[in-house]
This record gives structure tokens, sequence and C-alpha cells, in this order.
């Protein structure tokens, strides 16, 4: 590909080389983090956390092509295309391709790499992850009940993971200090809020009702979803839009309820009428702490 190609044109090209290959789709986002030179060892490390997100994705089969048997998911392969090209567009601009960044996401992405912060992977990523939400409510729509309610838990959990790093008094309260170790993007324990393999059922389509998937999930999990997170999402929704400069995440959380795809008339399903006695601690221990 040459540099009389566009910046975004040749991000559109390489997405659109691996659109049905989900193992090239994961090599594609490694090579981001190489940068154009295919040496970039302070960006390199962020590389785990990016993977982490994509990896489970194609686990579950969402990648897979739509002509295959399951089919791939339409709105999860969408969205992924949207990190994707956001990443190889920022590639292209830092390696000579001409043009302008073609979003507020890409710019983030120029930012982190000039400055490879946790905070400022994590406002990149995010940045594009909500993106592809907004751009794909239409797919969203489309999938079945249980997959629209794990679309909200996956965009609550990074927008969590966010938290831990850039605003851990928000995340953890009083064991805010925690938060550079739990979040650092860098870091393994960045990987258990974005994997999703704890949560997520790896298989898709799904074939149970909600209430069945959240009874079977690791106890872990759910004390993390309603004890810790659940508590704190309308503030966790209203910091995010700020400090991913997208007013539009607030469309997605109402009265601390997510919304996305998801009809606000069932948000008991977000709260946890009884939880266990480690939980109720957790959940006053962990209780949100704003500036």
């Amino acid at each position: 590909m040459t540099l009389h190609a566009g910046a975004l044109a040749a991000a559109e090209a390489q997405v659109a080389a691996v659109r049905d290959d989900p193992a090239a789709r994961l090599a594609l986002m490694a090579r981001v983090f190489r940068g154009p030179t295919g040496h970039a060892p302070r960006h390199l490390p962020f590389r785990r956390a990016a993977l982490s997100f994509m990896r489970w994705q194609a686990r579950r089969g969402v990648l897979a092509p739509l002509d295959a048997s399951p089919p791939g998911s339409p709105w999860w392969r969408a969205v992924n295309e949207r990190l994707l090209r956001d990443g190889c567009e920022t590639v292209a601009l830092l390696g000579g391709f001409p043009g302008e960044p073609s979003s507020h996401a890409v710019r983030l992405w120029l930012q982190f790499a000039a400055r490879p912060t946790g905070r400022n992977w994590y406002r990149a990523h995010n940045a594009s992850v909500v993106a592809g939400y907004g751009e794909h409510r239409n797919l969203a729509e489309a999938e079945d009940t249980p997959e629209r309610f794990f679309m909200n838990v996956a965009l609550l959990r990074v927008l969590y993971a966010h938290a831990l790093a850039a605003a851990p008094r928000l995340a953890l309260g009083r064991f805010a200090p925690l938060g550079s170790v739990l979040g650092d993007p860098r870091l393994g324990m960045a990987g258990v809020f974005l994997s999703l393999r704890r949560v997520l059922p790896n298989r898709y389509p799904l074939a149970d009702d909600v209430e069945r998937y959240i009874a079977d999930e690791q106890r872990l999990g759910r004390m993390l979803d309603y004890a810790v997170i659940a508590p704190r999402l309308q503030r966790l929704y209203e910091w995010s839009a700020g400090e991913l400069d997208q007013p539009r995440v607030l469309e997605l959380v109402r009265d601390g309820n997510p919304i996305y795809a998801w009809p606000f008339e069932q948000r008991h399903i977000w709260r946890s009428s009884e939880m266990p006695f480690a939980a109720r601690v957790l959940a006053r221990v962990t209780r949100p702490q704003m500036p």
C-alpha cells in the first residue's frame, strides 16, 4: 500500500482484508502496537489489554464470518472493526499517510502514541468502543435478549477498568490506592476486567434466558458486578462521558441502569435483591468517593 492513499482509506483496506479471519484480526491489532516502524517498545506493553478484550470475542465465535456455521455476530464484528480501523488509521497517520484524523477517537489514539500512559490508552480504546456502540445500535437491536444484556455488561466493565486507572476514588472508594495496580492495562489484572471470560458464556449465539446466565456467573464476578460496579453506574457513565469527551455516553444509562438496546422497564436485572454477607461488606467498604 502506497503513501498516496489517505490514512483512513489505508486503514479501511487493512480491516477489510481481515474481516472474515478472526486470527488475522488479532494479529492486526497486535501490529498496531508496534507502530509504523515495527518498533515501539513503550507502546507494546499495552497490547496485552487490547488483545484480552478481543480474544474472548474470538473464542465465543462472534468474529466468525457471517456465512460460517454458526455465523458470527454482525454487531460484535462491526464494533471490533471500528476499534481496528481507528488503530490502523493512527498508525498510518504516524507513518506519513496523508489526511486528518477522521474522528475524535483517532485523535485520542494519537495522544496515546505521543504519551503512552494507562489513562491515555483507556481513553483511546474506550472512545473507539463507545463510537462503535453508537454507530451500530441498529445491529444491536437485532440481537437476542441475552446478547443485548451482555453488550451492556461488556461496556460497563471496560468503563470501570478505565476508572480504576484514572478515577480510583470513584472505582474503589477507600481502596483507591489499589486502582493503579488493578487498572494498569500493562498488567495482568486489567485483563480480568477486559477479557470477560468469567462473565460471558463461551459460545454464540446464546440459548438460555438472562436470569440463567446471571445465576451461573462465577461468585467473584457477580460480587464485582452487583456489589462494586452497580452502585456507581450512573456516576461511572457520567465520569466516562467527560473523560472521553463523548456526551452520548449519557444516552446509554438512565438512573443508574444501562439502557443500550435494553428497555428501562427491565432495569431490575441490574440489581440483586439478595447478596451474600461478603458482597454487602464489599459494597460498603468500596463505596464511591468523589473529589
